[in-house]
């Protein structure tokens, strides 16, 4: 890149694009790249933010910027994996590799796209990291490696068709087919998997699973990481942590789950609380409810209450303003005068736009309404305020 592109690029970057590429620029300006690499960096702004302001970086097509790791889901990863020899098989734009390299004496960026690895040849260089860069298949390069301390895979998750898929088998590559190669060759391996994954099936699938990561980031669930160790064959613990906020990160036992007693709420207490979506996904509500001292409104409900506020619980906490049986009467008085609200649904048999709907109730974001069910199999609508 000249120093007319990279001084264009610098110009604009919070420019629109397609009106950029109308313009006339001088001759010696390549509009072709400074438009991808405008475009890049508007993209990696939000997950990548000191990767974006970094001029003398170079970003490949959309897709790639698309798939990879944010900062913070990066940087989460580098916590849990330290040593001397590192392999990231799947390198793609290369966050992954860059973060968790600073934890290891020597790492290995892996990647069959040759211009990917061009780039993060490039790039490495730019941000003055140590990193060897092979272009290979990750099967091949397995098998001709010697053995390491880590390995990371983020296998792709579209097929050939360019469809999204999440199922183990069905991303490539498909990690099933050499898991055992992968433990003979690394004594640790990191999987970053599909959040739309069922843990359960994946557990069974996989094997030696010391620890499940389930990731997300200002409460999107956006990553399930499955750490394998070599000969494992303890309990699996989940980790889930919700980033970018000030929530507890929490540790579950997984065998552990089954020999709690779940205790359901008589009703609706002062206080509502609705777990993240890390909690959410990894499902451990029983554990939940014993270390937060909260009752779970009904089996299938996922949601909570008490009597006093607990405010670090892991989660959306709201105070209790009133609460109704779900029928034509009770909706009229319990919502007398209310013209608006944000309508959340869990365990109720319509959706949150046709309950909005049914109700007449326009978006607000001061009173939150709740449709569930309680114990007894009982339709409610709890009418809350932020706590």
């Amino acid at each position: 890149m000249n120093v007319a592109t990279r001084e264009f690029i610098a110009a604009h970057l919070k420019d629109d694009v397609p009106t950029l590429a109308l313009r006339k620029v001088p001759a010696d300006v390549d509009l072709a790249l400074a438009l991808r690499q405008i475009e890049a960096r508007q993209l990696m702004q939000k997950k990548v933010p000191s990767w974006s302001n970094n001029v003398d970086l170079l970003f490949p097509a959309k897709i790639s910027i698309e798939q990879c790791s944010s900062e913070s889901t990066a940087a989460y990863k580098a916590e849990w994996l330290k040593g001397d020899v590192f392999i990231d098989l799947t390198g793609g734009l290369g966050v992954d590799c860059f973060a968790i390299s600073k934890h290891f004496k020597h790492s290995t960026y892996v990647e069959t796209n040759a211009d990917l690895c061009e780039m993060a040849k490039h790039n490495f260089s730019v941000l003055q990291a140590s990193i060897e860069v092979k272009n290979a298949q990750a099967e091949a390069y397995l098998s001709q490696c010697e053995p390491v301390d880590c390995i990371f895979l983020d296998p792709a998750r579209r097929d050939n068709a360019g469809r999204k898929v999440f199922q183990i088998a069905d991303c490539t590559p498909d990690v099933l087919q050499f898991q055992e190669q992968l433990l003979q060759k690394a004594q640790t391996v990191m999987l970053k998997l599909s959040p739309m994954l069922d843990i359960s099936q994946a557990l069974k699938q996989l094997k030696s699973v010391k620890a499940v990561h389930v990731v997300a980031v200002a409460n999107e669930c956006k990553e399930l990481l499955f750490v394998q160790e070599r000969d494992y064959a303890g309990e699996t613990v989940f980790h889930c942590v919700n980033l970018e906020t000030h929530q507890p990160r929490l540790r579950f036992v997984n065998g552990e789950e089954n020999d709690i007693f779940l205790k359901l709420a008589d009703g609706v207490d002062a206080y509502l609380y609705e777990p993240n979506a890390a909690l959410m996904k990894a499902g451990f509500f029983k554990s939940l409810a014993q270390q937060y001292d909260v009752l779970k409104l009904h089996r299938n409900s996922n949601l909570f209450t008490s009597d006093k506020l607990i405010k670090d619980f892991p989660g959306r906490v709201f105070a209790v303003e009133a609460w109704a049986p779900f029928g034509k009467k009770a909706n009229k008085d319990l919502l007398a005068g209310l013209e608006g609200a944000s309508i959340t649904v869990r365990n109720f048999p319509m959706s949150a736009e046709e309950l909005r709907k049914s109700l007449k109730l326009s978006e607000s974001d001061v009173v939150f309404l709740f449709a569930t069910t309680i114990k007894g199999d009982q339709k409610v609508l709890i009418k809350t305020k932020k706590a």
